[in-house]
């Protein structure tokens, strides 16, 4: 079992920067994948980001490859999402996910509660 914990969420302008943040409360964290989902207004959860438990292998959607980075600090108990460039596309409720599997399915076992990310000039 595992808790997550989202932040750093906010409003931006387009082209402006956020990182989120995502806090795991397991003492295992180390084994899990960790990613980032994101669901906009009237739209499916999309999947935005993956990591496997090394930080070795990672994975991007076609609509933020060259402006998201994930990674993660197992000491911290902690993955991150760098966000740059960012578009007003990019507006949603971001959550934090994690499974015992890489890549990660639609549906991921562990979710956080979401931050949300507003994009608007």
């Amino acid at each position: 079992q595992v808790e997550l914990v989202e932040s750093g969420g906010g409003l931006v302008r387009p082209g402006g920067s956020l990182r989120l943040s995502c806090a795991a409360s397991s003492r295992t964290f180390t084994p899990y994948t960790m990613g980032w989902f994101r669901q906009a207004p009237g739209k499916e959860r999309d999947i935005v980001a993956a990591v496997n438990w090394s930080g070795g292998t990672k994975y991007y959607a076609d609509p933020v490859k060259g402006r998201f980075t994930i990674s993660r600090d197992n000491a911290k108990n902690t993955m991150y999402l760098q966000m740059n460039s960012l578009k007003p596309e990019d507006t949603a409720v971001y959550y934090c996910v994690a499974d015992f599997v890489y890549p990660l399915t639609q549906s991921p076992k562990f979710w956080g509660q979401g931050t949300q990310v507003t994009v608007v000039s």
